[in-house]
């Protein structure tokens, strides 16, 4: 069995709040999940941008707190 591994993608919105989707993968297969409002996806290909596109139109969270 492959092993999990897991990373996040965050963006904050306007009022300075955090939104953090995390990202889980295990083989090919990775498996998307908001800490804010519990919405899940499995995504194969590209799960960081299907990650902002979530936070950018569910949350008006588009801020990168690395840049």
């Amino acid at each position: 069995m492959p092993s999990m591994t897991t990373s996040k993608v965050s963006r904050w919105d306007g009022h300075g709040r955090e939104h953090i989707v995390h990202v889980s993968k295990s083989g090919m297969q990775r498996q998307l999940s908001c800490e804010t409002c519990g919405w899940r996806k499995g995504a194969q290909f590209l799960p960081w941008l299907k990650a902002q596109e979530h936070l950018a139109e569910a949350h008006q969270a588009t801020v990168d707190p690395t840049a």
